[in-house]
């Protein structure tokens, strides 16, 4: 199995230890980054605040079944793929779990190398789905609906001016990449823009000071990076 292209990173949702370890050490040893929530309550404290790639969610859990969190994350605008994973093997189980939102299901006892093979196609999607799409956008306690021109963080408006908007929008296509001042004059600003790049600096220090400053870094002397 081939390690991904791209860091990502993943929330196991699971009660059973020794699972959570056999799972953890071979999801990392694939290249991926595990964190782990033992009971429904913080699957879903976790996976409405923080971003993640991906998230693999047991049914039978403590505080919250795996249903029910998968049913509130997407009643909450989260947009991130779940698989769930589940002892139960009857077609009603796999059907409620579509219907509330989940993108893949995958019953206990599994093959670890099918477990793979899912979480990568899962990926496939997500990445078509973004090159398609990015009307909607969701990193931290920050919710972006581009389309509707609305941003939240922590619940609240953040009230962005058209520009902030589109280097938002742009900074969000262009995740984890590093973006020149220049590029973002030129495809931001328009290719007319005869501006200065110290104009791009004051707008996104505008930008990082209404939706969080850890998520847009710079890189001295070459420009910045979205990591939301």
């Amino acid at each position: 199995m081939s390690e991904p292209v791209l860091t990502r990173r993943i929330l196991l949702v699971e009660d059973e230890e020794s699972l959570v370890l056999v799972l953890t050490d071979r999801l990392v040893s694939e290249g991926y980054v595990v964190e782990s929530a033992t009971d429904g309550i913080t699957a879903l404290d976790r996976g409405s605040k923080e971003q993640f790639d991906l998230i693999l969610l047991d049914v039978a859990l403590p505080g919250k079944n795996g249903f029910d969190v998968c049913r509130d994350l997407r009643q909450r605008g989260v947009d991130t793929p779940v698989l769930m994973l589940t002892a139960r093997g009857q077609v009603v189980d796999r059907v409620v779990g579509l219907k509330l939102g989940a993108d893949d299901y995958l019953t206990k006892p599994f093959d670890m190398m099918e477990l793979l093979a899912r979480i990568e196609a899962l990926f496939r999607r997500s990445r078509t789905g973004a090159v398609q799409s990015a009307d909607s956008f969701a990193f931290g306690d920050v919710r972006v609906d581009f389309r509707r021109a609305v941003v939240t963080r922590e619940g609240k408006d953040v009230e962005l001016s058209g520009l902030e908007l589109r280097l938002l929008r742009y900074f969000v296509e262009h995740r984890g990449s590093l973006l020149s001042r220049d590029e973002l004059l030129d495809k931001v600003w328009g290719y007319g823009a005869t501006l200065a790049t110290r104009t791009v600096d004051v707008h996104v220090a505008q930008l990082r000071q209404k939706i969080g400053a850890e998520y847009v870094v710079t890189v001295h002397g070459l420009g910045y990076k979205f990591i939301g």
